[in-house]
C-alpha cells in the first residue's frame, strides 16, 4: 500500500539578514519543529493560491508570493511530502492566529533551529548564502 502523498507551500520571508519562522503546534505532525510557514494544497488549488490562503490563516496578512526557490520530496514514515518554498514578502505584519510561536531567526541561527528534515538543505542554501 502506498503512503498519502501532500503537497505542501512554504513562504521564505526575509527581512534585515533574518527569517520568519513558525513553530508547529502540539498535535499535529511534526510538532514542535521550526518551519517556514504554509501549509497543504487543497484539491486544485494552485501553489500559490494555497500560500496566500495559508499565510492569512495562519499569520493574518497578505503575502506577495515570488519565485519558487526550492522543491523537496522526503519520505516520512506516514506519508510522502512534496514541498514547494517560494520567496515571499509580506503585505504588513503578521501575527500568529493559531497560537503558534513566531520568531525571526537570523541567517546565523537557523542551523540552531529544529526543522524537519525535509527543510536540511534549504536550510544549508539559507546559511551559506551569506
Amino acid at each position: 500500500m502506498s503512503k498519502p502523498r501532500l503537497i505542501v507551500t512554504a513562504a521564505v520571508i526575509e527581512r534585515d539578514d533574518a527569517f520568519l519562522v513558525t513553530r508547529r503546534l502540539r498535535g499535529v505532525h511534526l510538532e514542535g519543529y521550526w518551519e517556514f510557514p504554509g501549509g497543504k494544497c487543497e484539491t486544485g488549488e494552485s501553489l500559490a493560491d494555497c500560500l496566500r490562503r495559508e499565510i492569512q490563516e495562519e499569520l493574518t496578512v497578505d503575502v506577495v508570493v515570488g519565485d519558487e526557490i526550492y522543491t523537496v520530496a522526503h519520505d516520512y514514515p506516514e506519508r510522502v511530502v512534496e514541498l514547494h518554498f517560494f520567496a515571499c514578502a509580506l503585505g504588513g505584519e503578521p501575527r500568529p492566529a493559531l497560537g503558534q510561536e513566531m520568531q525571526w531567526a537570523k541567517r546565523a541561527e537557523l542551523r540552531a533551529l529544529h526543522f524537519p528534515p525535509a527543510d536540511d538543505e534549504l536550510i544549508e542554501r539559507l546559511v551559506s548564502a551569506s
